[in-house]
């Protein structure tokens, strides 16, 4: 039974880091691309957004609860995986370990980005191209949503590759090698979109 539990978690967790999680990501992403067309696009975009029917609790359904579980048994997995990159110099080991880290990684980077913009609108603030002007007014946030926005896609691309084997989707190594391609291609495109939309609010 508890064997039972794990794999229907485990799938359930591969999934969610998809559907929704991941399209939210493409989402916002793309949401936040339309400021390299200037403040008024963006502006323009997240009120479009903002005026979506009880948002809050679309946020809770569709973001934050399958976030928060997927966060908190990727924490279980990652403490109770063993690593043996060190023994096995694999491409997928590394990749194995690369996902826990990044995991971790990402999980910062979502709570304090929360914190910094949908926190902060609750307290009164404005979340318009201003708001993510200022926050990346500071070198320091600058490095940090690097390293976060690459941390996120990675996260992203790797767990498709994860998903389509845990989902019996890519079975032998043929598909797998194509799949590595393709997610490898997906990581580099929507970090471009990503860093290039953070590069758009530095002024």
């Amino acid at each position: 039974m508890a064997k039972g539990n794990s794999f229907l978690s485990h799938k359930l967790h591969s999934l969610l880091g998809l559907f929704p999680i991941g399209l939210f990501l493409l989402f916002h992403l793309t949401a936040n691309y339309q400021a390299t067309r200037g403040a008024e696009a963006f502006n323009t975009t997240v009120g479009a957004i903002e005026s979506v029917p009880i948002l809050l609790v679309v946020e809770f359904v569709f973001i934050y609860i399958p976030i928060l579980f997927h966060a908190i048994y990727g924490i279980y997995i990652a403490f109770q995986a063993k690593q043996n990159v060190g023994n096995f110099g694999y491409f997928r080991n590394h990749m194995f370990l690369w996902q826990r880290v990044t995991g971790i990684i990402t999980l910062i980077f979502i709570v304090w980005h929360v914190w910094e913009t949908r926190i902060a609108k609750a307290m009164g603030a404005t979340v318009d191209f201003d708001m993510m002007a200022n926050i990346f007014s500071s070198p320091a946030m600058i490095v940090f949503y690097t390293i976060g926005i690459i941390s996120t896609v990675f996260h992203f691309s790797n767990g498709i590759w994860s998903f389509l084997v845990h989902w019996g989707i890519t079975v032998g190594p043929r598909s797998q090698r194509i799949a590595t391609y393709f997610t490898l291609i997906v990581f580099v495109v929507v970090t471009y979109i990503g860093l290039r939309a953070m590069s758009a609010f530095i002024v």
